[in-house]
């Protein structure tokens, strides 16, 4: 059926307000907007990219009727809390995921993630989770945000390897849905990530080779003070 569908049919009307998250793809807000409800952008939780549960708390008002829970890059969203601050409030919950691999595929994306877990320096590893189909392997680079981790991205191209920054900007600044908001932990984590490759096809000694290019840049960036 679809976002749009969906909400339409639970009863989300026009003028409601659905709380989205802010770190992400457009298209659940653009969904919510040609539902004619309202999106209300709501902060990530720094460990998973998904809905922070006691952002969404913050961002509910008398008008919100839903909240849209994203799993992202294949990390389960906090389903649990989410849904209990959906029952006190009364909002209807819905959940959306990214498209996932196949179940042979997703074992071996876990197998090159628990490698890279144990070997990668200098960067900030995903963090562990129940469930984590690692459809995307996603470090933060440390130092200055945005400058350092671009810095960090062209040099790994140079050595050949397809990283990608895998969120540009919060949905909140993407045309069509700009607001007046600043959410602190959307911020950082689009100026902070970075997705390295992970394809199921990879061999262990092209991961290991990934591992090296991103260990020998551990010294180049350094935190600013």
């Amino acid at each position: 059926m679809g976002t749009v569908g969906t909400l339409r049919s639970a009863g989300v009307r026009a003028g409601d307000e659905v709380v989205v998250p802010a770190y992400g793809s457009a298209d659940i807000a653009r969904a919510v907007v040609e539902s004619g409800a309202l999106p209300m952008f709501a902060d990530v939780d720094p460990g998973s990219y998904c809905l922070d549960p006691e952002a969404l708390a913050d961002a509910v008002t008398a008008r919100t009727a839903a909240v849209v829970a994203v799993h992202r890059f294949g990390r389960p969203a906090d389903l649990t809390r989410l849904r209990e601050v959906a029952r006190r409030h009364g909002l209807l919950v819905l959940v959306e995921d990214e498209p996932g691999a196949r179940p042979e595929e997703a074992g071996l994306r876990r197998e090159h993630a628990r490698y890279l877990d144990g070997r990668l320096s200098g960067v900030r590893t995903p963090e562990p989770a129940a469930g984590h189909r690692y459809e995307r392997y996603v470090v933060r680079v440390p130092g200055n945000g945005r400058p350092d981790r671009d810095a960090f991205a062209r040099a790994l191209r140079g050595k050949g390897i397809a990283c990608a920054v895998p969120v540009q900007a919060p949905v909140y600044r993407m045309p069509g849905l700009r607001r007046e908001v600043f959410l602190p932990e959307t911020e950082r984590a689009v100026d902070e990530t970075l997705a390295l490759p992970l394809e199921a096809g990879m061999t262990r000694r092209a991961v290991q080779r990934m591992a090296a290019a991103c260990n020998a840049l551990g010294g180049l960036l350094q935190p600013a003070f």
